[in-house]
């Protein structure tokens, strides 16, 4: 039995990359993405403005420059943008108002919620983790604890930013995504 023809392959049309997309959206959308990752206006527009960008390693260099370069009122701005932890809904209660009464602490003592960025964290010691790292960093003075903030945003954004950008280009959705917060 002999076969017929056979039909040319089919080709799917090629889906915009998430980089390619980020540097070809309009401007005001790429901000308003870029201040989910960092809640500083100064930084997303200055990521922004600054595209189009080759790689990501190039982007993601930008992004750490231009956090680096907050200005206290910036970084005020973007730590105002962060929140408590959200854990699950089978998480103790006791644990709840453990991170609860430590955030609390936190927020009186620095006037700011409480950022660590949790990416390398498995997800069973997140908990403990931010819970042990509050602890620790209410001992420092506040200019040392605005030093280790500072950084911990930076890495936050770094983060968000880069899972965005392998994915669905929206730092809302990524998983640990949301420092203590979001």
């Amino acid at each position: 039995m002999t076969r017929g023809p056979t039909l040319p392959a089919h080709r799917l049309p090629s889906l915009p990359k998430p980089l390619d997309a980020f540097n070809t959206a309009p401007a005001d959308e790429a901000r308003a993405l870029l201040l989910h990752c960092l809640h500083s206006l100064r930084w997303s527009r200055r990521i922004a403005d600054h595209r189009p960008y080759p790689d990501l390693d190039s982007l993601l260099a930008a992004a750490d420059e231009a956090a680096y370069d907050l200005s206290p009122g910036d970084l005020s701005e973007a730590l105002a943008g962060e929140s408590l932890l959200e854990l699950p809904e089978d998480t103790y209660s006791a644990a709840f108002m453990a991170l609860s009464a430590a955030h609390a602490a936190y927020e009186a003592r620095f006037g700011h919620a409480f950022v660590i960025y949790l990416g390398d964290i498995p997800p069973n010691e997140v908990l403990g983790h931010t819970l042990e790292a509050i602890r620790s960093r209410l001992t420092n003075d506040p200019e040392e604890e605005r030093v280790i903030a500072a950084e911990e945003l930076r890495r936050l954004a770094r983060g968000r930013l880069a899972a965005s950008l392998r994915g669905a280009w929206n730092c809302t959705t990524i998983p640990n995504a949301p420092a203590v917060g979001k």
